[in-house]
C-alpha cells in the first residue's frame, strides 16, 4: 500500500509542476485570463491532493520512524 501511495505522490507532484509551468507560459505569452485562472484552480486542487497523500503516506508509514 505505501509503495502504491509513494508513486500516488509522485505522479500528483508531477502534476502540480506541470500546471505551474503551463500557468508560467501561458502568463508570459500574453494568453487567456480566464485559462490562467482555471490553471491556478487547477493547481491549488492538486496541491491539496498532495498533501492530503503527504499526510496519509506518513500516517500510514508511521512518520518515517
Amino acid at each position: 500500500m505505501s509503495t502504491f501511495l509513494y508513486f500516488t505522490i509522485l505522479v500528483v507532484m508531477g502534476a502540480v509542476v506541470l500546471v505551474l509551468v503551463r500557468g508560467l507560459i501561458n502568463m508570459m505569452r500574453g494568453g487567456d485570463g480566464n485559462f490562467s485562472n482555471k490553471l491556478m484552480q487547477m493547481r491549488i486542487i492538486l496541491q491539496f491532493v498532495a498533501v492530503v497523500l503527504i499526510v496519509a503516506f506518513l500516517w500510514i508509514t508511521g512518520g518515517g520512524r
